[in-house]
């Protein structure tokens, strides 16, 4: 694939960049470069290759999703907070429609 003048006028006119002709002159062979580079990856044999998210191993902390039974700490405590709502709906907060 390869970038003419009137492509790289398209795409400065759609990302809303003003560039002169010099500038548009000059973009073209850049882009084509960087073209080229992606082609050539392309071109590399990944077979067997797992995809990454990173390059060193990275596994996230997680604890158990436990809901505290304990009244003092929280959890299963419901009714307790939805006695300080003004308008508590179907136990959920009842909040005021907003439409504009």
């Amino acid at each position: 694939m390869s970038v003419d003048r009137d492509t790289v006028v398209k795409i400065a006119k759609l990302a809303r960049i003003a560039a002169s002709d010099a500038e548009i002159d000059a973009l073209v062979p850049e882009l084509n470069n960087i073209l080229g580079w992606v082609e050539q990856l392309g071109e590399v044999d990944v077979t067997g290759v797992e995809p990454m998210t990173a390059v060193i191993p990275n596994q996230l902390r997680l604890r158990d999703d436990i809901v505290n039974a304990d009244p003092l700490t929280g959890g299963d405590i419901r009714d307790k907070v939805l006695a300080n709502a003004p308008a508590p709906e179907h136990g959920f907060f009842g909040v005021p429609k907003v439409i504009e």
